[in-house]
């Protein structure tokens, strides 16, 4: 198991972790709630970065419930306003001021003890035109639908709202908010995997867990890369920091090898050795003189042809990982090629792109990894579901998606990183050389390297968008951001 990960709760899971914890103590439970309030509002503070920054004049709407969620997001408001003195609130309770509950309640006061005469109490015909920010706090994860028809319609009429960011507090309220982000404080609840509604999740570790409970669903945290901030040890040489081959490339798609290579230059790995069509090589020698790179005979149509395997061969017994697949194309003869090295290669192997074949996996031998996307999972298992796949293939398989998951085919592992910055070619390319340089580094436990792999990928991702926003970037720009995610 990873221990930088922690459960994924039921809500009957949750509501027991949190009456064992807390038993109903308020003066255990209040310094909980400012600590959630707190991260939320740092949370969406970071989040607003990929659309500009918070504004210093912002107009917030907080929907506020009767129980701990509205209490958070009234204290997120707190710490909001607290920082931006020109910003101002709209406050609507939801379900009644009467029916708030202590902690609630004294969470407004702390909001009205800051905000003065920039918070008003709204009824629903006096919402504004329009928000900044909207904090969603309405139900929790207690709550058990229906919503009832005037709360259900409060809601449509907020999310037809214009709204610059959503935020919704644990859960989105009876799965009818839409969010943009939903920050999950404490603990992921089961629920908000399969939200539509739910946006972007978030966690917000507020210490809760030691990462050795028990759960065959987890989510991954940042302590997953402390490692690979830390020193290395003096004695350290290029030899002993690892050795990773990358096969792949094709006169068709000549791109995503490069990438794959330059992302694995980035890892740490002490050595990348590159095999490419031998078109290909001299202009990829140029560009990153780092890797060592070899140029294979090639197809006619310009794929790497079975000739070449001697190449491969003279160089696997000083490696430690072997990447295969992104920019291979799908020449018959190529893939014959990759369905034989496999069979022979004890090396731990990572399949990507055009090598997440049937055939190819099922005839791979070694430790193996997969990285596929929706599409090429559904090719290479059909109807089995991920954690039953990587049980039967005995495989680490890294299903990418808007929320990666990665299983070895016991535990499933969550990974909250990341968002449509890497909706573009060549985000899986930098993933695939990402986690090949780190399973050159620990090829004896290759869940780590994945899980690692992914996680920094994810963070990097989040600093390019807070960089330079969602849209006019450079898939291989997220590169340039893999230090600043090792150092949060």
């Amino acid at each position: 198991m990873i221990t930088d990960s922690q459960p994924i709760l039921t809500c009957d899971e949750a509501l027991r972790y949190e009456t064992k914890r807390f038993g109903g103590d308020e003066a255990k439970e209040w310094p909980a709630m400012l600590q959630a309030g707190h991260a939320v509002a740092t949370a969406v503070l970071q989040d607003f970065q990929e659309i500009g920054g918070f504004p210093a004049t912002s107009r917030l709407l907080v929907l506020v419930g009767k129980g701990h969620n509205g209490g958070d997001a009234l204290l997120a408001a707190q710490t909001l306003l607290d920082r931006y003195p020109t910003a101002i609130a709209d406050v609507m309770f939801v379900l009644g001021e009467r029916d708030l509950r202590p902690l609630a309640a004294r969470a407004y006061r702390a909001l009205v003890q800051t905000a003065g005469n920039r918070l008003r109490v709204v009824p629903e015909h006096g919402l504004a035109q329009g928000y900044d920010l909207c904090l969603d706090g309405v139900f929790g994860f207690q709550f058990r639908p229906p919503a009832g028809a005037a709360v259900s319609a409060l809601l449509a009429r907020v999310n037809a709202l214009p709204i610059r960011l959503r935020a919704a507090v644990d859960l989105p309220s009876a799965g009818k908010f839409s969010a943009d982000f939903t920050y999950a404080t404490g603990s992921v609840k089961a629920p908000v995997l399969t939200d539509q509604r739910a946006g972007r999740v978030r966690y917000l570790d507020l210490g809760f867990f030691t990462g050795a409970e028990h759960g065959t669903d987890r989510v991954l945290t940042p302590a997953l890369l402390a490692p690979l901030a830390g020193l290395r040890p003096p004695s350290s040489d290029k030899r002993s920091q690892g050795h990773l081959l990358v096969l792949g490339g094709s006169r068709d798609y000549p791109g995503a090898v490069l990438m794959t290579v330059l992302a694995a230059l980035r890892s740490g790995a002490g050595l990348v050795t590159a095999f490419v069509p031998e078109s290909l090589a001299p202009a990829f020698a140029a560009r990153a003189p780092e890797a060592m790179w070899v140029g294979w005979p090639e197809t006619a149509a310009g794929g790497l042809a079975l000739e070449g395997r001697s190449l491969l061969q003279a160089k696997l017994a000083r490696a430690t990982a072997l990447v295969v697949g992104p920019g291979l194309g799908r020449e018959a003869e190529t893939s014959a090629l990759v369905t034989d090295i496999v069979k022979t290669v004890r090396l731990p192997v990572l399949l990507d792109a055009d090598a997440l074949q049937p055939d190819i996996v099922k005839a791979a031998k070694a430790p193996l990894v997969l990285t596929p996307h929706a599409g090429e999972f559904a090719r290479i298992a059909g109807k089995t579901g991920l954690r039953a796949f990587g049980r039967k293939r005995r495989a680490i398989v890294a299903l990418k998606g808007p929320v990666t998951r990665v299983s070895d085919g016991t535990a499933v592992y969550h990974s909250f990183y990341g968002g449509p910055v890497l909706a573009r070619g060549g985000s899986g390319d930098l993933l695939a050389g990402l986690v090949g340089g780190l399973l050159a580094q620990t090829p004896g436990d290759p869940l780590l390297a994945v899980c690692r792999g992914v996680v920094w990928h994810g963070l990097a991702a989040d600093h390019l968008a807070r960089a330079h926003g969602q849209t006019a970037v450079q898939t291989t720009q997220l590169l340039d951001f893999l230090p600043a995610a090792l150092r949060p």
